[in-house]
């Protein structure tokens, strides 16, 4: 019995490796998620700057027809849907919200896998808890089925380590 918990232990410092590299890599993808959020917005108050800035120019050249006032229009026009759209430098408010919302996906698909982790290092510690009780009981079922859980459980965390 000595044995299986010194195993149990073992695979639980494995799992709880695992456990502790998925939560870093969910926190990284958060940081990336709101870095482009960031840079979306930055984006979103530009292009609404350069719209106004149109609109006001466009209004101004109604009143006293100035080639100078159009064609700073025009510019400002031009700014407003370089920063709404750029398919060339992928910066665009459009490329930067697809961006997050794929970062968002990975983000999240990060978090499960830590959460299925943490339930791996829980069903894990029970095992241990199990075998200890069966050393001191001297039951053998529950010693028969720390093995089983812990098992089950450690072979569950190699799969979400190494496939999800």
């Amino acid at each position: 019995m000595a044995l299986l918990i010194g195993i149990l232990a073992a695979g639980l410092a494995i799992c709880e490796m695992g456990e502790k590299s998925a939560q870093n890599d969910y926190i990284a993808k958060q940081i990336a998620v709101n870095d482009t959020w960031s840079f979306y917005q930055a984006k979103a108050i530009k292009a609404d700057i350069a719209t106004a800035q149109a609109q006001v120019l466009k209004a101004l050249s109604l009143r006293s027809p100035d080639p100078g006032v159009t064609q700073a229009a025009r510019a400002a026009e031009a700014r407003a849907e370089h920063e709404a759209s750029d398919p060339d430098g992928g910066e665009g408010k459009a490329q930067l919200r697809a961006q997050a919302e794929r970062q968002a996906e990975v983000r999240d698909h990060q978090l499960e896998r830590y959460h299925q982790l943490e339930v791996v290092v829980g069903l894990l510690q029970i095992a241990i808890v199990l075998a200890s009780v069966s050393v001191v009981t001297e039951v053998t079922a529950f010693g028969l089925v720390a093995a089983l859980l812990g098992g089950i459980s450690f072979l569950g965390g190699v799969v979400v380590m190494a496939f999800i």
